[in-house]
């Protein structure tokens, strides 16, 4: 078996020195990583096969990423090797539905309902934005908040520009009632159920990029904490 394991090696050997005499730089790290992926998924068997089973699901994940499927959901006992459940979180009220990018903080939305129904917010040229703000004025209180994060990324000065809405700064919003558990699920981007550990990281992921003080939205960050708080009291 040992004489099998070096003749396969010494063959993979000559392989890599053929492709890098033959292609450039990139096309050698690509094969390098394919390798070592299909390697890392053969060794996760052997460990399986051998009772190694946390062991193995560690370098069956790394095989997996090599071979660009993205990982493999490992145990929480593993630490930072645990997948994080969403990749959005998702505020609604009765007009708009905002979405935050977890990665990047960007936030777009959509509009639920009145003259703009169907359409997202990025594809609004700025008199039909106003119109909508207009009509959350009127129709949506609770979604006016929302419009005016999505506005304050878009256009940064929009406030000073704004006419006949002087008070834009200094407007309190209707706020709506008690959080349920589903909408501070949908506000973190969680699935039912997630752990603490989800809970706070989702929390922290979020906060870093909505918090006022990194030229976020103060209304966001509120319904952020408030969403924590709420999924929190449940493990009390």
């Amino acid at each position: 078996m040992m004489l099998l394991y070096g003749i396969a090696a010494a063959a993979l050997v000559w392989w890599l020195l053929k492709v890098f005499a033959r292609s450039d730089t990139k096309a050698v790290a690509k094969a390098v990583k394919i390798v070592a992926g299909i390697s890392a998924l053969g060794a996760a068997v052997v460990l399986g096969a051998k009772g190694q089973i946390l062991t193995a699901l560690l370098v069956g994940g790394l095989g997996a990423w090599a071979l660009g499927w993205g990982g493999l959901p490992l145990p929480g006992s593993l630490g930072g090797f645990q997948k994080t459940a969403g990749r959005y979180s998702r505020i609604r009220s009765a007009m708009i539905e905002m979405e935050i990018d977890h990665a990047t903080g960007v936030i777009e939305g959509s509009v639920l309902a009145g003259t703009f129904a169907g359409r997202r917010l990025s594809s609004l040229a700025p008199d039909n934005l106003r119109r909508l703000y207009d009509e959350c004025s009127a129709l949506d209180p609770e979604g006016l908040p929302l419009l005016e994060a999505y506005l304050d990324r878009r256009f940064s000065g929009w406030r000073e520009d704004a006419h006949g809405d002087r008070d834009t700064r200094t407007r309190t919003h209707a706020q709506s009632g008690v959080m349920t558990k589903d909408e501070a699920y949908q506000i973190l981007g969680l699935k039912p159920g997630a752990s603490l550990d989800e809970i706070r990281h989702a929390h922290r992921t979020l906060i870093k990029k909505l918090h006022p003080d990194q030229g976020g939205s103060a209304y966001l960050a509120t319904r952020v904490n408030q969403a924590r708080e709420v999924l929190l009291s449940r493990h009390r």
